[in-house]
């Protein structure tokens, strides 16, 4: 990656970051209505990809890297072929704004997180969607299970929903967070989640308890990530930091504090480096050291 150590990617905030699976091309979601694309191999910028009338929250690639979901303040989920910049399709139905989006292991699904406090699926093929369920208040976040069979996603009720994806159902209800849920992922022991508690919480998804919990975070956590293997995770706050935590341990193994809030936080295709995005517009590159 050459990326170099920090760059203004947008001219607001950096709300959202993904990486291309194969590691060529990192994605950028900005509160100046861009979606911009980048080489991760000589930090240039590749395209901008125009059409939310809005703010963008987040952006997610497909396994196969061929294709690119945004959702932002305009309600929408809108969804780009990253090789030509094109918008493929329009997805309308929330109410409001559309906080995060993920896609299904296989491309075929999209899952997204809106305002209006529904979950909702997306058929890919014909950009169909339904609501799967709802929190009580705003929902933050979603993460697919690896098998692609259960949804993570996280409130403002300080609710973790798990739901069932073949089923379209709602499975369970997490409780134990103190607070709004911010960001949730899937690790390979099941649900991780993180809220304003400043708690990170480790849960069994089937039977609905709490299996480990460590803290405090530094700040009020916007962003989260695992590692390939599902050891470590980053998490990216409000007050700057970026931290990562050993997961079996409880514990934070390297914490490094920005000037600027921090809102969103990847791993490079190394797991040895982050990129986080910043309310001053700006990507940070950051090596993890322990």
């Amino acid at each position: 990656m050459a990326l170099p150590a920090e760059f203004k990617a947008h001219s607001a905030l950096v709300h959202g970051l993904v990486l291309s699976p194969d590691g060529k091309q990192l994605a950028t979601a900005g509160f100046d209505a861009a979606v911009r694309l980048w080489s991760a191999d000589s930090g240039q910028e590749v395209r901008t990809l125009s059409g939310h009338a809005g703010p963008v929250y987040a952006v997610a690639f497909t396994a196969d890297g061929q294709s690119l979901a945004s959702c932002g303040d305009d309600k929408s989920v809108r969804l780009w072929s990253p090789a030509d910049g094109k918008m493929v399709k329009e997805l309308k139905g929330h109410g409001g704004v559309v906080d995060a989006v993920a896609f299904a292991p296989d491309g075929r699904r999209v899952a997204s997180a809106s305002a209006d406090k529904s979950v909702r699926m997306w058929e890919v093929a014909d950009g169909q969607g339904k609501p799967l369920g709802n929190h009580g208040g705003s929902v933050y976040a979603v993460a697919f299970a690896a098998d692609g069979q259960r949804l993570a996603s996280a409130g403002a009720d300080g609710l973790v929903k798990i739901w069932d994806v073949p089923g379209q159902k709602e499975h369970k209800a997490l409780k134990g967070h103190d607070g709004p849920v911010s960001v949730v992922v899937y690790t390979p022991d099941g649900p991780l989640s993180a809220g304003f508690d400043r708690m990170l919480r480790l849960w069994d998804a089937d039977g609905g308890s709490e299996k480990a919990k460590a803290g405090p975070l530094p700040d009020d956590p916007y962003g989260l990530a695992l590692t390939k293997d599902g050891k470590r995770v980053a998490v990216a706050g409000y007050g700057g930091h970026v931290a990562v935590w050993d997961i079996a341990g409880g514990k934070a193994v390297f914490t490094k504090r920005y000037k600027s809030p921090a809102y969103c936080v990847i791993w490079a295709a190394d797991d040895s480096t982050l990129l986080s995005g910043h309310d001053d517009g700006h990507v940070r590159v950051t090596v993890v050291t322990s």
